[in-house]
């Protein structure tokens, strides 16, 4: 099998398009995919630079609700491909070709853009989410895609059984063809010979062209369908097509299989506090598998005592377990267990704890933050304290579920 042949004839469509409302005020004015995550990186750097990894070169990419921060990043960071040699990456907005709203769902989005399957003509389609964190080769489930003779393979990732009941749950054979499908259920499936873990969906579909191009179309004729794979086309290819699961594991690292959707406030807090630990699940230092971003030109981050001309180190001062940014600069500050996207500036004994502060913060002398996510360009005046009392809090900020404080970008607080 000549897999480099089998990829160069599977054409990727990225989804890109959902209004991220459970990621909402980060969400207010920015697509979900382009969020900041990990200090430097976007949301969406993760899923294209593992088709960058799998030697992935033809890509669109659907927009939908606030795409212009998205399309400027992808413009400047991704803009690598060689025309000439038949790569791309392109940003298609809804074009309302065949009819006059938006995307009603995933499907429906294939469905509205089925002219690009038309002109493309794959043998095979790709279709990747781009608000998810994790790092898969996907010549592993093309090869398993084709040892099974699929119509349609989904990636599932392990979860502890109690965990699932989230997620859309796959039963399967022996042989991992799919025989059951649930959204959250109570009881979920679990795999064949671990009787305590469940296959979740991870929204990375490879379908052959023709069975996804006739799904589309059927499930667009039907009123009653919400026109998404999870809910309408995954389980209704169950009984008439061969449905496969490919069990995920982590590209360079097959003893790990860290997924995460960051879809949720607290989700989004907990996925960048863990990279602050010392061996962070998610391993942004493989140089075996890069992520690849664009960065803006900073000058080094700095770390000082003060910038008022006084050398001693005032009592409590330091960095312990922090992602600092290019552009940073603590000066005579605390920060612990916090990333810091670049260009955040925090001023003198000013205390940051568990937090994430996106690009072009500006803290105050004074300030005390503790488990928050501060959006960028956030200005927070001398003396305010964010985080350590919520009924205070909560008559300015979003609270999330865990106890997250959000300050959303244009807040005022002075």
């Amino acid at each position: 099998m000549n897999l480099k042949k089998e990829m160069r004839d599977t054409l990727c469509i990225l989804m890109a398009g959902g209004k991220g409302e459970r990621l909402y005020p980060l969400t207010k004015a920015t697509a979900k995919p382009s969020v900041r995550f990990g200090g430097i990186y976007r949301i969406v750097d993760f899923t294209l630079s593992n088709c960058l990894n799998s030697d992935i070169r033809r890509i669109y990419v659907l927009t939908q609700y606030r795409s212009l921060s998205l399309d400027r990043h992808i413009r400047l960071g991704w803009n690598i491909f060689n025309h000439e040699l038949g790569e791309f990456i392109e940003c298609v907005p809804p074009q309302q070709r065949n009819v006059d709203r938006w995307y009603r769902g995933t499907a429906d989005s294939i469905y509205q853009n089925v002219y690009i399957l038309q002109r493309e003509r794959p043998k095979r389609v790709l279709i990747l989410s781009g608000d998810h964190v994790y790092k898969m080769n996907y010549n592993d489930m093309l090869a398993f895609h084709l040892e099974k003779g699929a119509d349609l393979t989904v990636a599932g990732v392990e979860a502890p059984r109690e965990e699932a009941r989230a997620f859309g749950v796959i039963g399967c054979q022996d042989d991992f063809r799919i025989v059951d499908w649930e959204e959250k259920p109570d009881e979920p499936k679990t795999i064949p010979g671990k009787p305590n873990r469940s296959f979740v969906s991870m929204g990375v579909y490879i379908f052959n062209t023709e069975a996804l191009v006739k799904n589309v179309i059927n499930d667009a004729k039907n009123s009653d369908s919400s026109h998404d794979f999870g809910k309408d086309i995954v389980p209704g290819m169950i009984k008439s097509n061969k449905v496969y699961v490919h069990g995920f594991r982590e590209a360079n690292n097959e003893d790990r299989a860290y997924w995460r959707d960051i879809g949720t406030l607290d989700a989004y807090w907990a996925a960048n506090i863990d990279l602050c630990s010392e061996n962070p699940l998610c391993n942004l230092y493989d140089v075996g598998w890069p992520i690849r971003t664009y960065q803006e030109q900073v000058p080094p981050a700095k770390i000082v005592a003060s910038l008022d001309g006084n050398c001693s180190i005032p009592e409590g001062v330091g960095t312990t377990d922090c992602i600092i940014s290019g552009g940073c600069i603590i000066s005579g500050a605390r920060t612990i267990r916090s990333v810091l996207s670049h260009g955040v500036l925090i001023g003198q004994n000013s205390v940051v704890e568990n937090s994430v502060l996106l690009d072009k913060c500006r803290v105050g002398k004074g300030v005390r933050i503790n488990k928050a996510i501060i959006d960028h360009e956030v200005s927070i005046p001398d003396g305010i304290t964010i985080g350590l009392d919520h009924e205070e809090d909560k008559s300015r900020f979003t609270i999330s579920d865990g106890g997250v404080v959000v300050v959303p970008r244009g807040m005022r607080l002075d």
